[in-house]
């Protein structure tokens, strides 16, 4: 498969921080995955939206589309909300994405969920905060 979208969904906060990750987890993927487009989208208070990351994707030279919640858990954001705004019915994970009048898959990652890779984080944050005992 040639080159991909990934559009990184975020909560959005009236505070800066949580606008501020999203966005930097993007630059890290970019910085490692030369196969992606990726651009943010935001559920509330941050901009772009979710639909107006969409609509840039659409003059993208995309082959599929992926949304990837930077959510740890399910919840109703992940089970109705980004659902709904991608054009998915709740519990669908695939479905089409029109661009430049033509269609590719678009597909719905899960949240980040149970992982040990987030178990190692929670380690290493321990780890951080016991260095300054």
């Amino acid at each position: 498969m040639g080159t991909k979208g990934m559009l990184l969904v975020g909560h959005g906060s009236t505070m800066p921080y949580n606008q501020e990750l999203v966005e930097k987890t993007a630059a890290f993927i970019k910085a490692k995955h030369a196969g992606y487009i990726v651009k943010c989208g935001f559920m509330n208070m941050n901009r772009p939206t979710i639909k107006e990351s969409l609509e840039a994707f659409r003059h993208e030279p995309i082959e599929a589309l992926v949304v990837v919640p930077l959510f740890l858990a399910k919840g109703v954001h992940i089970e109705k909300d980004i659902p709904g705004e991608i054009g998915l019915a709740e519990g669908v994970k695939k479905g089409l994405f029109v661009l430049n009048g033509t269609s590719v898959p678009l597909v719905y990652a899960d949240p980040i969920g149970s992982d040990p890779l987030l178990a190692e984080l929670m380690v290493k944050n321990a780890d951080k905060a016991l260095s300054l005992l």
